[in-house]
């Protein structure tokens, strides 16, 4: 039944197989609570909310997350749906379970100037794999595209003359991501020197020396090098990357809603979050420059 719904929601539903591989942990992990490992069938049937409240409680009490649990009960909730219509399923037992609150953290970005220190940085313009790892930060960052997105990117789709990048994005939507010229130009670069090694064995932009396509864990190691040493920001990532692009981009007045299409938001709301970090820079701001805002000593009596 498990492996029915991963198939359905991946084939019928457009899911990402990022999304699909985590579904499907979740639930086997689930599956071997309910079964005793695997002593026992699996019945959906007969599980109720109080069933799923003592996983949950058997979850917390060996240190999972609260992000985490809240995600197996996403992922519970969608395949009890899905078995209430494909085989008649009377009730959704993981809808009467709360999820545990989590409190909105603001995401982390890298300083404008941090960044820059990376782009601007000298590199050897004939070496590929560095001209390669520079070009993936600066990808990143004056684009706003997922890391997904970015292993996902076909050579096909990077268009230098129109400085478009055509994205494929969740939910199996694309969208087009404009560039600039000096992104077209580090473009431009690397293809040349990439078309020079080995010829390549897919339809990937961005490839290693053998010609196959980067997966998600070397670029998040090649831009966590790529940071180390220069950037502050707690954590580096592509999304952090991600994050500051959307900071940067409303800082410097861009439209909100101009900003959710380019980052491929499907809601306004994912989007707005960027604003309280842009007002918290505005108001930092105020603070150290205008003379009124500044606390002054008392210097009454002195």
């Amino acid at each position: 039944m498990i492996e029915s719904f991963l198939r359905h929601i991946a084939t019928e539903q457009g899911v990402s197989p990022h999304t699909v591989a985590a579904y499907g942990r979740d639930l086997r992990q689930w599956r071997d609570y309910a079964t005793d490992g695997g002593k026992y069938e699996l019945r959906p049937e007969t599980a109720t909310p109080s069933d799923l409240r003592q996983w949950i409680a058997s979850l917390s009490r060996t240190g999972v997350s609260q992000s985490s649990i809240r995600r197996k009960l996403q992922s519970l909730r969608a395949f009890f749906r899905y078995m209430m219509r494909r085989h008649g399923l009377k009730s959704n037992p993981a809808e009467l379970v709360v999820s545990p609150k989590i409190p909105k953290r603001l995401p982390v970005y890298v300083r404008r100037e941090e960044t820059a220190a990376i782009i601007d940085s000298e590199v050897d313009p004939d070496d590929v794999i560095a001209i390669r790892d520079r070009l993936i930060i600066d990808m990143l960052y004056s684009t706003g595209i997922r890391c997904s997105e970015l292993v996902d990117l076909k050579d096909r789709n990077v268009d230098t003359t129109k400085g478009e990048l055509k994205v494929h994005g969740k939910r199996n939507k694309d969208r087009i991501v404009p560039f600039g010229p000096e992104l077209g130009n580090m473009i431009q670069q690397y293809r040349s020197l990439r078309d020079t090694m080995t010829p390549p064995t897919c339809d990937a932009f961005f490839t290693r020396p053998s010609g196959e396509a980067l997966y998600r864990r070397m670029v998040y190691r090649i831009v966590h090098e790529m940071m180390e040493g220069t950037v502050h920001a707690e954590r580096k990532s592509p999304h952090v990357l991600r994050h500051s692009f959307a900071t940067d981009m409303l800082n410097a007045g861009a439209d909100l809603t101009a900003v959710q299409q380019l980052l491929g938001h499907q809601s306004l709301t994912a989007t707005q979050i960027y604003t309280h970090i842009s007002y918290r820079d505005l108001k930092q701001n105020y603070q150290l420059a205008h003379p009124r805002a500044q606390k002054k000593e008392d210097n009454h009596g002195s």
